[in-house]
């Protein structure tokens, strides 16, 4: 080990007495030849891997599409059931009351369902929210009792779907900003 530091010794200090500029020459790189070498090694890609991780909205993979049929099932089931007043209906008047509007309220649920991570859709459901959730509260209060049979459960379903369908913030905000009309205007959500 001695004799390769005597060596080396040696060789370093014939170099330093010796002036030749090419041998200097060939031992400077250009930072484009460095940046080369750098990346043909892989170097950084090493480091840089753990860093480079997209954040846990960006790297969610999108459901197939058997599983978004399903989740948007499960929306309309609860949406569509038909129990009030105590009555037992039949089934040709829930067939008659629910064949129209089975189709449309399924493609309206299946694409808010898949689109409501976007902020886009998240703006409709806000707007949506605030649009509803007072004419809601205004019709119990002031409209006539067959207006409120007819308006109000669609009402009230498309309510409760928007705030559900809200990430937590907006859905707060929503029904902080209802509850603030709801005061201001001297009405009442109680029949």
């Amino acid at each position: 080990m001695a004799r390769i530091r005597q060596v080396n010794s040696k060789a370093a200090a014939t170099a330093s007495t010796d002036d030749s500029e090419p041998e200097e020459e060939n031992l400077e790189l250009t930072e484009e030849e460095q940046w080369r070498i750098v990346n043909e090694t892989g170097v950084l890609k090493q480091f840089a891997a753990p860093h480079s991780q997209k954040p846990p909205d960006e790297t969610e993979e999108a459901l197939p599409l058997a599983e978004e049929i399903f989740n948007a099932t499960l929306f309309v089931i609860p949406i569509l059931v038909h129990w009030q007043y105590g009555k037992r209906p039949t089934y040709t008047a829930l067939a008659d009351r629910m064949l129209p509007g089975v189709p449309i309220l399924s493609i309206f649920i299946f694409y808010t369902t898949r689109y409501k991570r976007f902020r886009w859709m998240q703006s409709l459901f806000f707007l949506l929210s605030l649009a509803v959730g007072p004419r809601l509260i205004w019709l119990i209060n002031m409209a006539s009792w067959r207006v409120v049979m007819k308006q109000c459960p669609p009402l009230a379903t498309i309510w409760v779907y928007t705030v559900v369908q809200l990430d937590l913030g907006p859905a707060v905000l929503s029904l902080a900003i209802i509850g603030g009309w709801l005061w201001c205007s001297g009405m009442k959500l109680v029949l």
